[in-house]
């Protein structure tokens, strides 16, 4: 294959060096560092193979055999950190971290082919890529300590942070961590990255937790060549957005190895033994453009270009190595040959690897659901000496019939005992028990460490939960109004149902998110306390979305979720009718019928609830009312105003937004042969449409009908009642469709 510009001037310039006098390659490379001849040698190797895996990438496209060209070339001076770092130290990677890849892949006692193997059966989409498995490129590894990331935006800094939290909480949690006790987190990303939302969230949370005292060991590691595809970074700008109060600021020419390892040894020592977070700025290059479809010429200059050949970090590496009198020029230009020659011979040998078949095979890591093993675990509970201590002597299911909000109290309470590892977190869930008391009591019983608040960011809640999941935790965060959530969507779909998905399940993210939703809040409106958009939940690919109205179905289906989290890694996220938490009534004032008594452990099994199984009221064979949430309640209504005019009528809860409880309504359909729809979310890309099409892609052949709450946000007082689902309108709907 044809050699680029950037390979013929560090064919040329390695070829122009001159030796200088023989050092100890057991001392340092030269003078000041602490970097060692030997080390030197074995990271320009790895450094070597990073680059040629680029020139590989770009060769494979050309063949239209390979699928992805983004490379490392220019920051191959990160090899420094993962030398500097332990092969044990979680690692989120940056997209150019080929050479980190290399040298921890080596550090953990592999063979250098294995790590070149591994990046090029990424680059290839074989089937058998020991992370990903030809769904993405990506550098992970699951022993490696290298979780995947597909961020090229930072999406993942709060997750490292989460990470970092992780690890100093597990001592607390009874050492529950994929992690050493000493260990770091380490995150590396770009400069144009730095002004993303997510980064501003990774860092700040580091600050806040730093300023109260709070350990926590994260390195943040800017990789910064002064662009972000042809955008240029403002000088300086990354060290003033870097400087934050309890972050350590380091810096080193990424380009020079010794000053880099020098840099990042410090770094990593002062995180390691001050459990607390740094920032490592190294200053590269890049070279062979953004990507291989980059025509860099289009935005740069060819002095700017041709500058940052100069600064080659592998062509300073192998300068540091000839005039430290450890390598000739020919014997570096004759190990560059053969090292391409063997990069190239694996990357064709990877053309021939088995791909992804079928849709089955790209989509098995996606949602393991394991239901035997969740029915199996969902049903456990402490044992009775501890469950009695933990509910202070008062049993819950000794208790009166309780309101949606208790029930959800009690059964946190119950899985706190179960799983040490759990922890409940959020803004106000601690001393204050959240905004609407759902977890009140449950810091005093169970302490800081299991039960915390934490600083309203959505973000930043969720990158704690991402980042303690990912260490063998099971967080419960809550966000405090789905509307909040969001804001930091992202956390969920792009870091937190990808990870499985990205890495075959090596890695997994099983979490419960806690999320205060819906309208119908009395006194207290506004669409930011009153939301019913769902559509960006349920378009996860994955995700449960649990939508429990009843307190039976909340303690039961909570179990489950939980179960699911810890067996499985799923992500759930639980959403929580925020006008039914404190409800007692169904018919009238003071008949108790949305209360329900606590069920006792020993009848768990008996009314465990799979995930995507619906619930059915009613044996009525002329309508099927299908709802969920606040619905529930405004169906079950109408339907007794119904059936005492002598109409049949069947009410069918969902409960289950995502995945939806198909069979369950299918036959619910099929038994009146008319289905109304009652859906408080929107019109548009409201669940209602999702019901819909199922039945229709079932061949359903009765009537259908639906009634939403309008495609409008919700606002203040009783204005909100002129676009939500109202019980009215779910009963004039029925007679309609009854005729």
């Amino acid at each position: 294959m044809a050699r680029d510009t950037v390979e013929t001037h560090f064919i040329q310039a390695v070829a122009a060096l001159k030796a200088g006098p023989a050092r100890d390659p057991g001392g340092p490379v030269r003078e000041g560092t602490s970097l060692t001849g030997d080390r030197c040698r074995t990271l320009f190797q790895r450094q070597l193979d990073s680059r040629l895996l680029d020139i590989a990438a770009r060769w494979l496209r050309e063949q239209d055999e390979g699928f992805y060209t983004i490379g490392s070339a220019g920051h191959e001076g990160n090899a420094a950190v993962a030398a500097a770092a332990r092969a044990s130290d979680p690692a989120l990677l940056h997209y150019r971290s080929g050479a980190f890849y290399l040298t921890r892949s080596e550090q953990a006692g592999r063979l250098p082919e294995q790590g070149i193997r591994d990046v090029l059966m990424g680059l290839t989409a074989a089937a058998d890529e020991p992370i990903a498995g030809g769904r993405h490129k990506v550098f992970g590894h699951p022993h490696l300590a290298v979780i995947p990331q597909t961020s090229t935006i930072a999406s993942h800094l709060p997750r490292a942070v989460g990470v970092a939290f992780a690890i100093e909480r597990a001592a607390a949690l009874g050492d529950r961590s994929a992690w050493p006790p000493d260990a770091i987190s380490v995150c590396s990303f770009g400069d144009a990255s730095i002004n993303h939302a997510s980064a501003l969230s990774g860092f700040n949370t580091a600050s806040y937790a730093t300023f109260q005292g709070q350990p926590l060991p994260i390195l943040f590691v800017c990789e910064d060549n002064g662009i972000g595809i042809s955008v240029r970074t403002p000088k300086g700008w990354v060290e003033a957005a870097a400087r934050r109060t309890g972050i350590a600021y380091f810096a080193a020419d990424g380009c020079d190895l010794a000053d880099a390892y020098d840099a990042a040894t410090l770094a990593v020592q002062h995180v390691r033994a001050n459990r607390s977070p740094a920032f490592l700025h190294l200053s590269t290059v890049r070279l062979m453009g953004h990507a291989g479809s980059d025509v860099e010429s289009a935005y740069r200059t060819q002095r700017e270009i041709r500058g940052d050949m100069e600064r080659d970090p592998l062509l300073r590496t192998a300068r540091l190595l000839v005039e430290a009198g450890l390598e000739t020029p020919e014997e570096l230009l004759k190990t560059y040959e053969s090292a391409r020659e063997h990069v190239l011979r694996i990357a064709l040998e990877t053309t021939r690897a088995p791909r992804l078949g079928a849709a089955e095979e790209v989509m098995e890591p996606i949602a393991p659901r394991r239901p035997d093993l969740i029915a199996n675990i969902s049903p456990t509970a402490g044992e009775s000496p501890v469950r009695e201590k933990a509910f202070a002597g008062t049993l819950p299911e000794l208790e009166k019939p309780l309101t949606l909000s208790q029930t959800i109290n009690r059964t946190l309470a119950d899985a706190l005992v179960v799983y040490p590892e759990m922890t409940v977190f959020g803004e106000d869930v601690a001393k204050k028990g959240g905004v609407y008391g759902v977890t009140r009591g449950l810091q005093k019983r169970f302490g800081a460490a299991r039960v915390f608040d934490t600083l309203l960011d959505a973000q930043a809640v969720l990158g704690l939960a991402l980042g303690s999941a990912v260490s063998n935790q099971l967080p419960v965060p809550e966000i405090q109004y789905l509307a909040y959530l969001h804001n930091a969507l992202d956390q969920i779909r792009g870091e937190g149902a990808t990870l499985s998905f990205f890495s075959r399940g090596a890695y997994t993210n099983g979490m419960v998110v806690r999320v205060a939703g819906y309208a119908y809040q009395k006194g207290f409106g506004g669409h930011f306390h009153n939301d019913n958009a769902v559509a960006a939940l349920r378009d996860i690919p994955g995700l449960v979305l649990a939508s429990p109205a009843r307190p039976d179905d909340a303690a039961a289906m909570l179990r489950t979720c939980l179960a699911a989290a810890r067996t499985a890694g799923s992500v759930c996220v639980f959403l929580e009718p925020i006008a039914l938490y404190h409800t007692r009534d169904l018919f009238e004032e003071g008949d108790g019928g949305w209360l329900a008594s606590y069920t006792a452990p020993a009848r768990w099994r008996e009314t465990h609830v799979p995930i995507g199984q619906a619930r059915s009221y009613g044996e009525g064979r002329d309508l099927t009312i299908v709802t969920f949430g606040n619905g529930l309640r405004m169906s079950l209504r109408a339907a007794v105003r119904l059936t005492q005019e002598g109409y049949g009528c069947r009410v069918l809860d969902l409960r289950w937004l995502a995945p939806l409880p198909v069979d369950d309504l299918l036959r619910a359909a099929e038994l009146t042969g008319k289905v109304l729809i009652a859906d408080e979310t929107r019109h548009s890309g409201g669940v209602s449409e999702g019901v819909v099409a199922e039945l229709l892609d079932a061949g359903f052949t009765g009537q259908v009908a639906r009634v939403t709450s309008a495609d409008s946000f919700i606002p203040l007082g009783d204005a909100a009642n002129h676009v939500l689902l109202s019980e009215e309108e779910i009963e004039q709907a029925a007679r309609k469709l009854l005729g």
